[in-house]
């Protein structure tokens, strides 16, 4: 016979667990009263105040729900936590639900719970996930112990990026000098909206983010982080902070906080310590539901890594550096955005960065600053264009030139004539590979002459995810290795395929850190004449494979022989 309530107890009172509980003559109805009356008054979940009563203890409740309600029963001393998928839910449902993903499989999710009548939980999740549920049933105190490591995890990395004698503070940056100005709103600074920022910028430079994403919606406000690559959720703030948050951005990044209807660019630099800081790049952008605000950073110790840290194999290496000592000429990186052209450019111009010669860039905007470069930020509007700036260099008694990009004839043209008269010109172009940009200029307008006379070199590039330590040998059949683009001899067993992972230090995706992949094609005699008969992009293809270049994913290759990357992360970032 069921235990009967008091009447000081209603039935629709009693939370879902202590009914089953109850029922199963677990606990008492006395129990049960006294702690509703507790949960009630400390607003706690049923489970916490069950729990440290000591009415029951974690491990006994854990068997008694996976007996009553069929569901497995894991100890997670025997799981690997650093496998779980971590897109499946946020941080924010976790620790509210205190629920866990485990694994993915198909279209199911495994859930870790210890209340399995919490229904809401599980249908957050759900409806979060977009996959089935199946729960499997952890021990409450562990469970607890597990989310609370995950939740604290952020604030973690926060102090030991800051450490105990490292301070730091938002100074703003003006858009035409790039200098801190000295007035920064050092009066707000103990605001809440401050220290959320100052955190989540933390955070990203911590986890070797490259840019942050903080996007509003119409019912939640989200902060993404792109870590080699991916972006990654990394937080819902609530929605109620975007205004504030976005005025605080737009303050210290000098932009007009009142004009929300076109989008703005602006930057801010983040001081850590009297030697530390980095700058962000800031572009806002008006969205149905508020300003989407987008901050690339840009860490200056990229550009001083030095050229063997950027992975061009030895060979494309020496082909480089003998480019880029020439004494005139012009030398070309392409590929997409995000590829890491401005990184090896600044590259290129720190070797070349001495007392006795004299530097000169257009940038839109400069991303990095270099001392000893004289370095413009190009401004369309107040007429700065890429065009004039070029102008101007060329009485200013240059050595060196680099324009930030290539974008239209008359900037192609004036880069082309001042590689012809005695400087070295460096610059950028959005294409696919180093034979498609000479055809690339060809379709601007460029006499094939002016090509064949003046570009020496040109580098095609994509950046691959790294295999984190966690790396494990994998099997690949020879088939799919010779379709990738391996040739039979290559597959002569000396060198051994790796595969992902995950781990801690990773964050479960088996990658860190990126590596390039590069084609450095210089512009033979053979190349030339292609190019003085207007000849095509697999012209010039077919004629450097002959010389021996290798393409984007033949050099991708070599960096599986190697065990850099996985051949998965080659195939999706490269054509064959």
């Amino acid at each position: 016979m069921a235990a009967v309530l008091p009447n000081t107890t209603s039935q629709a009172a009693i939370p879902p667990l202590a009914r089953v509980l109850l029922q199963a003559g677990r606990i008492t109805a006395q129990q049960v009263e006294s702690l509703t009356k507790r949960v009630q008054a400390e607003k706690i979940a049923f489970i916490d105040a069950l729990i440290q009563s000591g009415t029951i203890d974690s491990r006994s409740l854990a068997i008694f729900c996976s007996e009553t309600f069929g569901y497995p029963v894991l100890d997670l001393s025997a799981f690997s936590m650093n496998t779980r998928p971590e897109d499946v839910i946020d941080a924010k449902l976790m620790q509210a639900q205190r629920v866990i993903a485990l694994s993915k499989r198909g279209n199911k999710v495994f859930v870790g719970i210890s209340d399995p009548t919490n229904n809401q939980a599980l249908d957050q999740v759900k409806f979060q996930s977009e996959l089935a549920v199946e729960p499997v049933i952890i021990d409450h105190a562990t469970l607890q112990q597990i989310i609370e490591k995950f939740g604290q995890s952020a604030e973690q990395n926060l102090n030991d990026l800051i450490g105990d004698e490292m301070d730091f503070d938002f100074a703003e940056v003006d858009t035409t000098t790039g200098t801190p100005d000295a007035g920064a709103t050092a009066d707000i600074d103990d605001a809440p909206v401050v220290k959320f920022l100052q955190k989540i910028l933390i955070d990203a430079i911590n986890s070797g983010a490259s840019d942050l994403h903080f996007e509003p919606f119409e019912k939640f406000y989200r902060i993404r982080l792109r870590i080699d690559g991916v972006l990654r959720e990394v937080a819902q703030p609530p929605l109620a902070i975007k205004d504030k948050l976005a005025s605080r951005i737009k303050v210290i990044s000098k932009l007009d906080i009142s004009e929300k209807r076109v989008p703005q660019d602006g930057r801010m630099k983040l001081v850590l310590s009297k030697t530390k800081a980095i700058d962000f790049r800031v572009s806002t952008l008006p969205t149905l539901f508020g300003e989407k605000i987008v901050m690339r950073i840009l860490d200056p110790s990229q550009a001083t890594l030095g050229i063997d840290a950027l992975g061009y194999d030895p060979d494309q290496k020496e082909l480089l550096l003998n480019a880029i000592e020439r004494p005139y000429g012009m030398v070309l990186v392409t590929g997409p955005t995000g590829s890491g052209k401005t990184v090896s450019l600044y590259t290129c111009l720190n070797i070349l960065n001495k007392p006795g010669i004299n530097i000169s860039t257009a940038e839109d905007p400069a991303e990095i600053n270099l001392p000893g470069v004289n370095q413009v930020n190009v401004n369309d509007r107040a007429g700065l264009t890429f065009a004039a700036a070029l102008k101007a260099f060329l009485r200013q008694d240059p050595d060196i030139i680099m324009v930030g990009e290539i974008r239209d004839l008359e900037t192609a043209d004036i880069a082309i004539k001042a590689a012809q008269t005695g400087h070295m010109v460096f610059s950028t172009l959005h294409t696919n590979d180093a034979p498609a940009t000479l055809t690339r200029l060809m379709n601007m307008g460029v006499a094939p002459f002016n090509i064949a006379s003046s570009v020496i070199l040109i580098t095609g590039q994509r950046l691959a995810r790294r295999l984190c330590t966690c790396k494990q040998p994998t099997h690949i059949p020879d088939e799919a290795l010779i379709e990738a683009g391996f040739k039979e001899e290559e597959l002569d067993g000396t060198w051994q395929p790796y595969k992902p992972v995950g781990c801690e230090r990773c964050s479960g995706s088996g990658y860190k850190g990126r590596v390039g992949i590069y084609q450095v094609m210089p512009i033979s005699e053979e190349i030339e004449r292609i190019i003085l008969a207007h000849g095509t992009s697999l012209e010039i293809e077919a004629q450097s494979r002959a010389e021996g270049i290798r393409t984007l994913r033949e050099s991708g290759l070599v960096k599986v022989k190697q065990g850099l990357t996985s051949l998965e992360e080659i195939l999706g970032c490269t054509n064959a």
